[in-house]
């Protein structure tokens, strides 16, 4: 039996085990199966790699993809960059560290991308926005972090975001889970009013389809994009590793 996984906490939210439970049995994959594992503490994932043998791969997600670096023996050289995983292959003795939402993001966001969307506001710091910052720096876009309390150079506070803010950045990506589900009305403090027909609001949030976030975008003319296809892509993507030699 080859088992496969995801670890995170909470992990209500997540969609990888239907998708991939109803994968193998669509494939006729008999001898393969996949658990949610929610791990309160990463202190946790040692002993569940022990008490699991059959372990070949897991997905990481929330609050884990940077944490779980400390326990892997190899990572690929945009890990290093990002200093965030999602994606683990078991082989042997040997965990190696691997980031799909690089793939997942740029192929999913690229398809509405438009030429005057130059600039982006990146909502939250975590691993998903580490490697979202990663995709914007190889597509040459200029960016600026968003955090409910950091001030620098290259970070703002929700409080300073301003109509002059919102008019020259016309890309907003929200990376953190506020609004995911269940907490389904709850959305990032943005100036809504300020958003425009130019504007491309992306959240990686998959569940639910249309957050709040998008909601309010799509009611100003904006265009929108939820987080389902690159979830998708980085879903296949950690397959293919899983099980290439």
């Amino acid at each position: 039996m080859k088992l496969y996984g995801l670890i995170g906490y909470p992990l209500g939210h997540s969609l990888s085990k239907k998708y991939f439970t109803e994968k193998f049995k669509k494939e006729g994959l008999e001898d393969c199966s996949y658990e949610a594992f929610p791990i309160q503490s990463i202190k946790d994932f040692p002993s569940l790699i022990n008490s699991n043998p059959f372990l070949k791969g897991l997905n990481v997600t929330i609050p884990y993809k940077q944490q779980v670096l400390k326990y892997v023996t190899e990572t690929t050289s945009a890990v290093k960059d990002i200093g965030a995983a999602n994606t683990i292959k078991i082989k042997g003795n040997k965990l190696i560290a691997y980031n799909t939402d690089i793939i997942g993001f740029e192929n999913s966001f690229v398809k509405k991308l438009n030429p005057f969307h130059s600039k982006a506001l990146v909502l939250g710091t975590g691993g998903s926005s580490k490697a979202i910052q990663y995709v914007l720096k190889k597509l040459s876009i200029e960016f600026l972090l968003v955090t409910r309390s950091g001030q620098s150079a290259e970070m703002i506070n929700y409080s300073m975001i301003d109509e002059k803010i919102m008019n020259d950045y016309h890309v907003i990506i929200n990376c953190t889970p506020v609004g995911m589900y269940p907490n389904v009305n709850e959305h990032p403090q943005l100036p809504y009013q300020f958003i425009s027909k130019k504007h491309y609001l992306f959240d990686l949030i998959n569940n639910p389809e249309k957050t709040l976030f998008l909601k309010k975008g799509e009611e100003m003319g904006a265009v929108i994009q939820n987080g389902y296809e690159m979830w998708l892509l980085q879903a296949e993507e950690s397959w293919r590793i899983w099980n290439e030699d």
